[in-house]
Formats: structure tokens, sequence, C-alpha cells
């Protein structure tokens, strides 16, 4: 009798050690999921001052506009958590499309090989930092539901595994479909 109940004890230690281990690599894959979004934003961060810089001469009546960009910008860059980090690129989003828009006024611009590349190169980190938000809250949510899960649960409170905050819309304009109309 004393080995079944011995047996039963190593296993439900197995059992927490396993659970444990989980949670352990599920948040550290949280922790890289958001690296990697501080990677592609560092990148991005670092391509709008080279473009607002490549556009100001052309465009000299939009001061303001390119103005507010680097305002978006060094918000973002010292934005502290998921949320206000969140919060804070989705007005960088907003005032970069505006920027982007302006320059559909300018030819010269549009020809210019230099502002066209920086946009290339800027379009193409936007998808990289979408793709990096997506891999981030598809490990959050693991985490979040191994950590809430029985028998994790009992071992995530017991070591305070804190939840992890998931990207998510903060403007609520941007759930709004857009309108499209190819009518003549």
């Amino acid at each position: 009798m004393g080995l079944i109940l011995l047996g039963i004890v190593a296993l439900l230690v197995l059992l927490a050690i396993l659970a444990y281990n989980r949670l352990v690599g599920l948040r550290n894959q949280v922790a890289n999921g958001w690296r990697q979004i501080d990677v592609q934003l560092k990148r991005r961060y670092d391509l709008i001052p080279n473009l607002v810089n490549a556009v100001k001469g052309y465009m000299k009546y939009e001061q303001e506009t390119l103005q507010r960009i680097i305002e978006a910008r060094n918000q973002a860059v010292s934005a502290r958590g998921v949320a206000e980090a969140a919060q804070r690129e989705a007005e960088l989003s907003g005032v970069l499309g505006r920027l982007f828009a302006l320059m559909e006024n300018y030819p010269d611009l549009k020809a210019n090989q230099n502002v066209l590349q920086l946009q290339e190169e800027l379009t193409s980190t936007e998808n990289k930092i979408a793709f990096a938000r997506q891999f981030y809250n598809d490990v959050a949510t693991k985490y979040n539901i191994a950590r809430e899960s029985f028998p994790s649960s009992i071992i995530a409170s017991l070591f305070r595994f804190q939840p992890a905050e998931l990207f998510a819309v903060t403007d609520e304009r941007e759930r709004v479909a857009p309108v499209v109309d190819l009518g003549f």
C-alpha cells in the first residue's frame, strides 16, 4: 500500500514539474514574441526620420503633418507595455497613412527613387510588425490558456505566473470596414 501511495505522490510531483516547465516555456515564448515586435518597431522608428527628411523639401506646405509624424514616433518609442504600445502604434500608423496619401499629390516626390525605396521599406516593415503581433498574440493566448487550465492553474497561482496582455485594436474606427466603391 505504501508503494502505491509513493507512486501516486511521485506521479503528482512529475505532473507539477511538467506543468511548471510548460508555463515557463510559454512565458519565455511570449517574451520572445514581444522582442520580435520590438525589433520590427525599432526598424520602423529608424526609417521614419529618413522618410520625413527625404520628403521635407518637396512637401513645404505639409510641415504640420511631418511634425505630427515625428511626435507620434517619439510617443510610440516611449510607450511601455502592450496596451500603451498598441495605442501609440495605432496613432503612428494613422499619421503615416496620411503622409502616404499626401505624397500622392506630389508627382516629383512619387518619382524620387530614394523616397520610393524608403516607402517600400516602411511598408515591408509594417507587414513584418503585423506578423510579429499575430505571433505574439498566438503565443500569449496559448500561455494564458495554459495558465488558466487545470491542473496547471494551480502551479501558475503558486508561482505567481501573470497573464500576458494581448495586442488589440484600441481605436474603434479601425474596426469599421472601409467602403470600396468601384462604380464609375
